[in-house]
């Protein structure tokens, strides 16, 4: 379910005029972009702003700022949960956890709010989907140990908490990073998970 349908389930007025239904698609549409600049903290103001509405026209369509934000959320946590599925699917498991770690590291590097919300942000209707994500990580990683193409001595909890490391401060020992330095962070990590145990 989108963040749009499901907002629209939780109002009364299923039907909105198409205007309203307008305004709300562009408050998603800024709320996902706010989330990922900003993080969980961005304001309702700030998103009907970006969405180019009023704050009236904000909580017309929107009960709270809570609630649009954890729409959106759960929303793009889907989209990470299909990914998880395709990858499950995949012929080689080595080759379906690589592209699954791939696409999840990058969600977190990309957008500050989905990585807040990883982390325990404190959105109780995430936690479902956040059950469902752990359950499909746990499927990749026994899967990707038992062809071989992962190290047997690593639990899949550690995996978690190893992909949630690949995404790191912009700054260290007074050196900054690129866009790209997730990408070359888990190519390191990635080797490590694949290579024999120590």
């Amino acid at each position: 379910m989108t963040a749009v349908e499901r907002l629209l389930a939780d109002d009364a007025d299923r039907s909105p005029r198409a205007d309203a239904r307008r305004n709300l698609e562009r408050l998603v549409a800024a709320a996902r972009a706010a989330l990922a600049e900003v993080g969980v903290e961005v304001t309702a103001q700030e998103i009907a702003r970006r969405a180019g509405v009023g704050k009236g026209t904000f909580y017309r369509r929107i009960p709270s700022r809570e609630i649009l934000l954890e729409a959106v959320l759960a929303e793009v946590l889907a989209e990470a949960l299909a990914v998880a599925d395709r990858a499950l699917t995949r012929p080689d498991p080595g080759q379906g956890f690589r592209e699954f770690a791939t696409a999840y590291v990058r969600l977190r590097a990309e957008s500050c709010g989905v990585n807040e919300a990883l982390g325990g942000a404190g959105f109780p209707g995430l936690d479902g989907v956040l059950s469902e994500i752990r359950s499909r990580l746990r499927q990749l990683v026994e899967r990707a140990q038992a062809a071989g193409a992962m190290r047997p001595d690593i639990d899949w909890a550690d995996v978690a908490f190893v992909l949630a490391g690949v995404t790191t401060d912009p700054h260290t020992i007074g050196l900054r990073a690129d866009d790209r330095q997730w990408e070359r962070n888990l190519a390191v990590v990635l080797d490590g998970l694949s290579g024999a145990p120590c």
